[in-house]
């Protein structure tokens, strides 16, 4: 849209309200109306390269001196601080005829990513004598690739993905074509452009405004120094205003015994040219290799989630207890198409049976009793983790997870989805909340048994030394975040949460700044810590 013409009177209102521009660049121009109009909003510049833009000036038989390398140029950019930018500079203007003209845009090379908002100015004088400049709008200039979008400099890897037709990714079930390219930030190899497949994921995150994702790829793809595999997944951590409670929860799972720990990335994420904010990428929980390892044929990965919303489900009809009455099983592994029935009573009755053993009068017994069915030092590291970060859907239970290989016992883990809850405000020493877990799921009954309870003990001084390292690695991930998170919460308000949970928000810092909410996330695990201690 063109800009409106303006009165000479208006312009000459703005000569006195606007820089001047130098003396020795004005020519003589008839006594009319002028206006700038852009014909684009945003431009992006190649690395190193050029791009162009139209504008148009009106009048139409207006002249103006339009020679970027004459002393004389009347046309010139400005920042909205009116400054001229370092990053990029105005090449070249050739016309284009009936007021028309094209520019061209030019990297600088001082930099490797920037976004900022430029405007072209008309600088001439009037017949009174007055020095006047008209500018046109601002257009978002951007350094990237012209295909994929900006170039994104929070210090993070840029994960690049365009939809084969540019639509949004609207469906959990409907996977979009898409090609995929990484710019590793320095700190990773760039990934060159590959073909894949998009589609959205999760429950009630799903629900929110920035969308989680799962991206398939054809063949085995390494990531970000990740090993190979054809499914990633991208977490939004939307409600999560310290952009690190599941990087954080990961990283104290893998300090653990558990046989595998999802890694993971902080990354920006560019959609179809638009930067959508920073997300955590993610190996996806399943059976794979140097992912979850069963074995092929007898082998399991089952979860319990009370979003019951697996193809191969079920709930535990006998009500052993009134603590597993109604708590959810599903087989992630084998898939529906590969589970025989046989195995899928199997694995129902292998689970029926280990509940019925540790809710049993000799559940304690070394031999028959609970140890003969569960690993119990997996279980024992996954309680931990859990506990430490006060996630209380172990009990609830939301993306709880088990794995189990032909011939073995039933091992807890990996651990996955700590965003909702992981250490939120309500869980510090200060409210006076103790051990959330105890009553989960079946440690309500193994923690009856005292040699269990001497094990947990004991196998948190065991890891305290490691723990006690996790303050320092949140300082780490505050600052290779706060860039990242400046733009992220430009675009995204994490207290939006509060609508889907009855009013009130989940974590308890989403009103906080960043820096605030990182403290606060230090200051609960610090006594998360002490709390375990004086507890177990």
């Amino acid at each position: 849209m063109f800009a409106r013409r303006i009165s000479l009177m208006t312009l000459l209102l703005c000569g006195l309200l606007l820089a001047a521009c130098r003396k020795d660049c004005v020519v003589d121009f008839p006594e009319t109306a002028h206006a700038v109009a852009l014909e684009a909003s945003s431009v992006v510049i190649p690395e190193g390269g050029s791009a162009t833009v139209l504008f148009r000036v009106e009048e139409g038989d207006f002249r103006f001196n339009y020679d970027v390398s004459s002393p004389g140029c009347q046309i010139s950019l400005r920042l909205r601080d009116g400054g001229q930018p370092e990053q990029f500079r105005l090449a070249g203007i050739s016309a284009r005829g009936q007021g028309l003209y094209e520019a061209t845009l030019s990297d600088s090379g001082t930099s490797g990513a920037y976004s900022q908002e430029a405007c072209l100015a008309l600088s001439f004088r009037s017949a009174a004598g007055m020095d006047i400049r008209i500018c046109s709008g601002y257009i978002s200039v951007d350094c990237g690739d012209p295909q994929f979008g900006p170039a994104v400099d929070t210090g993070l890897p840029v994960i690049y993905i365009n939809t084969a037709d540019g639509r949004d990714v609207d469906s959990r079930s409907v996977e979009q074509q898409a090609v995929l390219k990484i710019k590793g930030a320095g700190e990773y190899e760039d990934m060159p452009q590959a073909s894949c497949n998009i589609r959205g994921r999760g429950n009630i995150t799903w629900k929110w405004s920035k969308k989680p994702y799962q991206v398939e790829f054809r063949d085995m793809v390494p990531m970000l120094g990740m090993p190979a595999a054809r499914r990633w997944v991208l977490l939004a951590n939307f409600i999560d205003r310290t952009l690190m409670r599941n990087l954080v929860s990961m990283k104290v799972a893998s300090l653990t015994s558990l046989e595998w720990t999802p890694r993971c990335v902080p990354v920006e994420v560019v959609l179809n040219g638009s930067h959508v904010g920073n997300y955590l990428l993610i190996e996806k929980v399943e059976v794979a290799p140097s992912r979850v390892e069963v074995t092929p044929e007898g082998g399991f990965l089952l979860e319990s989630d009370f979003h019951f919303d697996n193809e191969v489900q079920w709930v535990d009809p006998h009500g052993i207890s009134t603590h597993m009455a109604g708590i959810p099983f599903a087989v992630k592994y084998p898939k529906p198409e590969d589970l025989d029935p046989d195995d899928l009573a199997y694995i129902k009755k292998y689970i029926y049976d280990t509940a019925e053993t540790i809710y049993s009068d000799s559940f304690a017994d070394p031999v028959s009793g609970y140890a003969a069915w569960i690993d119990v030092d997996s279980f024992i590291d996954y309680w931990i983790v859990f506990e430490l970060l006060s996630n209380q859907e172990l009990g609830n239970p939301g993306s709880v997870f088990y794995h189990k290989s032909a011939g073995g016992k039933l091992v807890a883990g990996p651990c996955w989805d700590f965003d909702w809850g992981m250490l939120r405000i309500a869980t510090s020493v200060q409210k006076r909340l103790g051990i959330v877990n105890r009553m989960a799921l079946w440690y309500e009954r193994l923690f009856r048994d005292p040699v269990f309870e001497e094990k947990v003990r004991n196998r948190y001084a065991e890891l305290l030394p490691a723990l006690e390292t996790i303050p320092d690695y949140i300082d780490g991930c505050e600052a290779l975040l706060k860039e990242s998170a400046r733009l992220n919460f430009a675009m995204w308000n994490p207290a939006e949460d509060r609508w889907q949970h009855q009013g009130m928000l989940i974590n308890g810092d989403e009103n906080y700044s960043f820096g605030e909410a990182v403290a606060s996330l230090r200051r609960v695990y610090l006594d998360r810590l002490e709390l375990l201690k004086d507890n177990l």
